[in-house]
């Protein structure tokens, strides 16, 4: 019996080609698109997921309430560490200190013809650690154990970075790198190359018992002083719960942390290494953050298009079904039962879908490598993995189920003598209105992901073009952790740089004005009682920073040539803050951050873009510290920038030689705060592209279907005067008037997804009736186009052929 229905299946899927290459090829992209998201969200939910003590795993982060609500930071004070310590001895606890694009040398190997040594530059994955993180996070060790890394100024490398250094990484052990240009670090392991899904990169690893002894990198025995670059992670111990953690962590905040009279509280509080990989406030070391958010988006995206291909489907085996009836009424005469036919049509269902799932197998091996530069991510899924194929298997069989078991009620329950007969027409098939909505759904779903589309797009070129307060253009940046820069050579370097015809500026500074820099901290202003209620964020600059990035004052000006902070700037926003009428009204008054010296404002500058459109402007301080100069701008002159990028190059290799060149533009910071977003934008591109291919699959089908139907009475029509407008128009209103429904639909669903989605951004578009009039214009027009392509052929049609059988 199975194999008669078998044969029966492939034989009608045969007979009707035209429709089950229809259902095939919107099977084929809904399944494809299905897997190809279910492998992204898998992907990004598998972040960390190899530690074996994944669930116990946790970061220590300082959360602050103050006037202004409440604020987190990855960071916490270095002294921290020892005082969790003693007070919970109970838990593992292990204290990093991240840097990032520092500089290590090779010593005694020189580049090939050169007598300068090897350098790189390591933008990210570079770390002091303790032993006891290895007790918290499994990673596999090649050569030396945790144990090394309990002396001072030894480092251990990954197996990558070890063949990068040095070819071979059973050669690593025993050789000398020079962190900076300052200090010596003798390699003393190799772990191997960690997993691509990880927050937690661990390419260079130096001993945590360093800091003390070389007193760099944000080191700092001050206990209110929190950089997010000194962190805490912990181990749960079997037996407590997350609650109880935070109690105790709690317990230990109240004790270690002064008491502030304006600010209500600083706790250390737990973030469940489970969250890292979506938090985007706290942020993580890997190379991204995908929000939870996002993946549900994702995953929404990939049910709505499977939906839709099984809404042509379920549409164009209903409106077939007319032509099958005497099939239906024959095999009842002869015994049949609906049960039989029902099970049969479901066959035909699942031979469908099985060629859908072949092609779409096949669709999704040759997307893969694009899926993966498309949405960055690190390394190409596999396909056939359990996982995938249990997905498989329960999507083929949901959308058998889903597809084929209407179709087949509707078929199996004809009545013999009417089938027979030739009593049933579309009409009486019971899925007119049926129909009707499932095309109103489905471009109601088209149109939602039109209009998604059409807003992320909108929002990203608002971001790209936003006015940020300061000029960016023209401008490269040259960075180092470079101690020589801040000191002996830097004057003399500024002015060779300057001799340049096409340098417009220089000006040595920390970072750019709109970065990822949140360096903050308590401060008092007009020698106040108590400190103010917000920190002060701050900015260190010269006093060609303002001119180099086009930076404009409101009141008073620059501050003089200062290596040490005397005078400072301030931004409109603190000016706000502090509760000043004015700008003038501050210039003159004097503030100190942390418990230094008093410093007098000198200016007010109009607010810029401090961090990412997504976060407000913060109250800010630009400041003369030649300390913490890391960067150098150089503003250009447009007119041949290639070249003049040369001559900066050979002038830093004049006169440091010793340093790796790593220049880099503002613009490629600016960027990389909406990774994120342009991924998502170019996602709701492509799905919404196939959202409308799909349904024009099946509007095409049902156009196609309604052709035939329709053959004499456009015949009859025709001889009777009918235009070719007048066919076109026949065939195009009924689809127009659902189309307008759906959109009535789909505008007040799609309005709602994105302003959820715009609360993201504190610097945003709005959703004007422009973005809707796009939708409908796109939707109609490739409708039309659809309908209008069949319904035309049918109009051209001789009437004579059509009614010859009258």
């Amino acid at each position: 019996m199975i194999k008669n229905y078998l044969k029966i299946a492939i034989r009608n899927v045969l007979r009707y080609k035209g429709y089950s290459a229809i259902n095939v090829a919107g099977l084929a992209i809904g399944i494809a698109s299905c897997l190809l998201l279910f492998l992204v969200v898998r992907y990004e939910n598998s972040y960390e997921k190899f530690n074996r003590n994944f669930s116990h795993i946790y970061r220590a982060v300082t959360q602050d309430k103050d006037a202004d609500g409440i604020g987190y930071n990855p960071g916490i004070s270095v002294p921290a560490l020892e005082a969790m310590r003693a007070q919970m001895p109970n838990i593992t606890f292990a204290g990093m200190t991240a840097h990032f694009g520092s500089q290590y040398t090779v010593v005694g190997q020189h580049e090939a013809g050169s007598n300068i040594e090897k350098k790189f530059i390591e933008e990210t994955g570079t770390y002091f650690l303790e032993p006891e993180y290895f007790s918290i996070f499994d990673v596999k060790w090649l050569s030396g154990s945790p144990a090394v890394l309990k002396d001072p100024n030894v480092t251990v490398l990954s197996k990558r970075t070890a063949e990068k250094y040095f070819g071979n990484w059973k050669d690593a052990v025993g050789q000398l790198l020079r962190l900076d240009n300052k200090y010596i670090f003798k390699v003393a392991g190799v772990i191997d190359n960690q997993p691509v899904n990880t927050d937690l990169p661990l390419n260079i690893i130096s001993s945590y018992i360093s800091l003390p002894t070389i007193n760099d990198y944000g080191y700092t025995k001050d206990v209110g002083s929190v950089s997010s670059n000194n962190q805490i992670y912990l181990l749960r111990p079997e037996g407590m719960t997350e609650a109880q953690l935070n109690s105790q962590l709690a317990a230990f905040s109240s004790k270690f942390y002064p008491k502030d009279t304006n600010k209500s509280s600083r706790q250390a509080i737990a973030q469940p290494l489970a969250t890292f990989h979506y938090d985007g406030e706290l942020g993580n070391f890997g190379d991204h953050v995908t929000s939870k958010a996002t993946l549900i988006t994702l995953s929404f995206i990939g049910l709505l298009i499977i939906v839709m291909a099984c809404i042509n489907f379920v549409n164009l085996s209903t409106a077939q079904a007319v032509g099958r009836s005497k099939e239906v009424g024959v095999r009842k005469v002869l015994g049949g039962n609906r049960w039989q036919l029902f099970w049969q049509m479901m066959g035909e269902t699942a031979v469908i879908v099985l060629a859908a799932l072949a092609i779409a197998l096949l669709l999704s091996y040759f997307a893969l490598p694009y899926l993966k530069s498309f949405v960055g991510i690190q390394e190409t899924p596999a396909i056939f993995t359990t996982e995938n194929i249990l997905f498989l298997l329960a999507v083929t069989v949901l959308v058998t189920v889903f597809a084929g078991a209407y179709p087949a009620m509707v078929l199996s329950g004809f009545r013999p003598a009417l089938a027979l007969k030739n009593k049933i027409t579309s009409a009486s098939v019971g899925g007119i209105s049926i129909r009707r909505g499932l095309v109103i759904t489905q471009f109601a779903i088209s149109q939602v992901l039109i209009i998604g589309t059409i807003v992320a797009i909108t929002q990203m070129n608002f971001v790209r073009n936003a006015d940020l307060g300061f000029k960016k253009e023209a401008v490269i940046v040259l960075t180092s952790q470079v101690d020589s820069i801040l000191t002996s050579r830097q004057k003399a370097f500024k002015a060779a740089l300057q001799e340049i015809p096409e340098v417009v500026s220089v000006s040595c500074n920390s970072d750019v004005p709109s970065s990822d820099n949140n360096s903050a901290s308590n401060f008092t202003y007009n020698h106040g009682p108590d400190d103010e209620s917000f920190d002060l964020f701050h900015k260190k600059g010269d006093v060609d920073y303002f001119k180099t990035y086009g930076l404009q004052f409101v009141a008073g000006g620059s501050y003089g040539e200062s290596d040490t902070i005397k005078e400072a700037v301030v931004n409109e926003t603190f000016v706000s803050k502090v509760g000043a009428k004015s700008a003038e009204e501050v210039i003159g008054k004097e503030l100190r951050t942390g418990r230094g010296k008093w410093r007098k404002i000198v200016g007010v500058v109009k607010d810029f873009k401090t961090n990412s459109l997504r976060e407000s402007i913060k109250p800010l301080m630009i400041a003369p510290a030649r300390s913490a100069y890391d960067e150098v701008a150089l503003k250009l002159r447009t007119s041949n920038i290639p070249a003049t990028q040369e001559k900066i190059k050979a002038t830093w290799e004049k006169f440091y030689p010793e340093y790796a060149y790593n220049p880099f533009f503002p613009d490629e910071v600016i960027a990389n705060f909406y990774r994120q977003e342009e991924m998502l934008s170019r996602l709701y591109k492509f799905f919404a592209a196939l959202a409308i291919f799909i349904s024009c699959l099946g509007l095409y089908g049902l156009v196609s279907f309604m052709a035939v139907q329709k053959t004499k009475e456009v015949g009859i029509r025709k001889v009777l005067g009918a235009s070719t407008g007048n066919i076109v128009y026949l065939f195009s209103k009924e689809f127009t008037i659902l189309i307008s429904v759906a959109f009535l639909i789909a505008t007040p669903a799609a309005w709602l997804l994105m302003r959820n989605w715009l609360q993201d951004f504190v610097f945003r578009i709005d959703i004007g009736i422009g973005v809707f009039f796009v939708a409908i214009v796109i939707s109609l027009g490739i409708a039309w186009i659809t309908v209008g392509y069949k319904a035309i052929r049918a109009a051209l049609a001789s009437p004579i052929k059509s009614l010859r059988s009258e």
